[in-house]
């Protein structure tokens, strides 16, 4: 937190601890109030039981239980002391018969008086006692004297339940007060000390809590804007120092690199280790990445396995994309076991490649993702690898309508054997008859189903529909089944048991159908691939490698998986007589293919030149418009009839 920052939060909770005093005040006013009140309540009790000992010792023995004013003319001789307050102790004494008027008083007042109500109500039994001044009442001559507790009781004989009389005494207040101030002040004293202690605590219990709610608060704001667990900043502090180094970059008319790393099979790590060894992978790359980079670039975690990078000022950008990716190319040991970490880089450069960083991150991603599937290291984006268009995404939702509306058909190319010229199988081709865009090729919406989930979709439609055309093709030999595989499905866990499951529902012979597979599929999960392809060969499915010679396959990886031909890509094929490289790389491939026990098919042939060529190299499978271009189910029967062999 900034000194400015500190400052401020002190003087809010100086604020707040001034605020929360005035309640402290408060409650120590209504307790000072509810004393003081105690206090009078205290005084008044003790002056009616004055007041009562008066009575009782000093008047009531003289009573008979005739008219008082008879028994004051009886005994005037021994009343006659009540006439003095040393005797007495009282600043006024008065007796009243029971109609209230006076017969008798101290300082000779009163006879002419209306009788109080007060009086009245001790006359029919009620004592009355109230804090006044001697004089007080409106019809009493003089100032008003000093305080006194005023006391009206009823009297009664000796023996006799019969109230004769009222007495009217005025006991002085200020012993009374003395007395009662000596223990209040004590009181005072306690409540000031205990509301001060009382604050004190509280203070102290604000002081820690609002430290430890200043502390979270602190800690809240990191999160907010930081990755728990490797402390780098989070992706939306990414977003926002990407936004501000792109708006510096288009002012002052330079560049700014912003890149996406992601780690090559780091899915291999969490399912082999663990969550808690695959989280401290993370920790020690970040740390990789950050010595990597000088100081004027700022590295970011954005996503489980993915880093954002934002390069400024750099000279050779692929040089720096290449040092970091170096960086991370390191050995780690992780819980006793060593493992081999890589990473894939795609980036753009700002505001050549766009200058809104939503855009220029998700090409980035775009990017990165065909550095992963190309297995090239280092991506810089091209517009031909985004199908993240508004046109491909409105293409997208119409793909999920049309899978469930029948809309996609498929079209089979045979492929025969070159010795003999037999057909022997036929590679399964989707299309889709849209309603409006007419009949769109795969390559038109494959690559988007690709990029989302609903390239799972397709595939199940795909086995489903092919399964049942062969098993429904009629023949006079049975032939294969071919299905185009994507890398995206492969690495799915279920994937092997769909496709088993659309076997049983077809009721064709697993050994009837191949799944096709490319090299970039089979090297973006090897470990899960292998896992697949094993399963699916345990049940008699064939595997094939499509356009094998394009990727980058280990052969001793090859040569431990469960592949049962080659296919080599059309590239090469199609110009093999012409160009002497790409006839040494089909002779290579059929050779390496038989040397490994494997079969190897060659597509995209259009020439009779061209399929006795791979003839005399020992090709074992062809196929091509040559020998038939893809058709409807419907007319394979007829095909198959009419064309038996092949002719070179």
């Amino acid at each position: 937190m900034t000194a400015s920052g500190r400052r401020g939060t002190a003087r809010l909770f100086l604020g707040s601890a001034t605020l929360s005093l005035i309640p402290v005040l408060v409650l120590g006013g209504f307790l000072a109030a509810s004393y003081r009140t105690e206090a009078r309540h205290r005084g008044i009790a003790e002056g009616r039981a004055e007041a009562q000992l008066i009575a009782q010792t000093s008047i009531q023995p003289f009573l008979g239980t005739g008219p008082i004013a008879s028994s004051v003319k009886a005994h005037a001789g021994d009343l006659a002391h009540l006439s003095t307050q040393d005797q007495s102790g009282a600043l006024r004494l008065r007796l009243r018969d029971l109609s209230g008027s006076v017969v008798f008083s101290s300082d000779r007042s009163g006879f002419s008086e209306r009788p109080e109500d007060e009086a009245l109500d001790a006359a029919r039994g009620e004592t009355v006692a109230l804090l006044t001044h001697v004089n007080v009442d409106t019809n009493d001559t003089g100032r008003a004297g000093p305080a006194a507790v005023e006391v009206y009781l009823p009297l009664f004989p000796p023996g006799s339940s019969r109230a004769v009389g009222v007495l009217e005494v005025y006991l002085p207040y200020a012993p009374i007060r003395a007395d009662i101030a000596r223990s209040l002040r004590g009181l005072l004293v306690d409540l000031v000390l205990g509301l001060g202690v009382l604050y004190v605590v509280l203070f102290a219990i604000s002081w820690s809590v609002s430290r430890g709610l200043r502390r979270q608060v602190t800690r809240n704001a990191y999160l907010a804007g930081h990755d728990a667990l490797t402390g780098l900043p989070n992706r939306s502090t990414f977003m926002q120092q990407a936004a501000e180094s792109i708006a510096r970059a288009v002012e002052e008319h330079r560049s700014v690199v912003i890149a996406i790393v992601d780690l090559d099979r780091f899915n291999e790590i969490n399912d082999s280790l663990g969550h808690d060894n695959g989280d401290t992978v993370l920790e020690q790359l970040a740390r990789h990445v950050e010595r990597g980079l000088d100081g004027s670039s700022t590295v970011a975690r954005i996503g489980g396995d993915e880093f954002g990078l934002i390069l400024e000022d750099v000279s050779d950008v692929d040089s720096a994309l290449a040092g970091v990716r170096e960086s991370l190319n390191v050995e780690l040991e992780i819980s006793g076991v060593r493992v081999t970490m890589e990473a894939s880089v795609g980036y753009v450069i700002a505001p050549g490649d766009g200058d809104d960083v939503k855009t220029l991150v998700q090409r980035a991603d775009v990017a990165v993702h065909v550095a992963k599937r190309q297995h090239v290291g280092v991506v810089h984006y091209d517009p031909e690898h985004d199908h993240y268009d508004p046109a491909n995404l409105a293409l997208i939702a119409e793909l999920r309508r049309a899978i469930g509306a029948n809309e996609l058909v498929l079209n089979y190319q045979p492929k025969a054997r070159i010795a003999g010229g037999t057909f022997e199988s036929v590679e399964a081709l989707v299309r889709w008859q849209h309603p409006e865009r007419g009949l769109l090729p795969p390559d038109r919406f494959l690559p988007l189903a690709e990029q989302t989930d609903l390239i799972e979709d397709l595939t199940d439609w795909v086995l489903a529909r092919a399964l049942t055309d062969l098993r429904q093709l009629h023949v006079a030999a049975p032939i294969g089944m071919a299905v185009n595989v994507s890398a995206r499905s492969l690495s799915r866990p279920d994937f092997p048991d769909r496709v088993l499951r659309a076997i049983d529902e077809a009721g064709v012979d697993p050994t009837r159908l191949t799944i096709e597979i490319t090299e970039t599929a089979l090297m973006s999960d090897p470990t899960r691939a292998a896992i697949a392809l094993s399963q699916l060969d345990a049940f008699g499915v064939k595997i094939s490698l499509d356009d094998f010679g394009t990727g980058h396959t280990s052969l001793g990886y090859l040569s431990s998986l469960p592949i049962d031909e080659l296919k080599i890509d059309k590239s090469f094929v199609f110009d093999m007589l012409i160009d002497r490289s790409h006839g040494a790389i089909v002779r290579s491939v059929i050779d390496l293919g038989h040397n490994l026990g494997l079969r190897v098919v060659a597509e995209g042939i259009e020439t009779a030149e061209i399929l006795r060529a791979l003839g005399d190299l020992g090709c074992d499978v062809a196929q091509g418009y040559y020998l038939a271009r893809p058709m409807p189910v419907g007319d394979l029967p007829r095909f198959f009839a009419t064309t038996p062999l092949v002719q070179a």
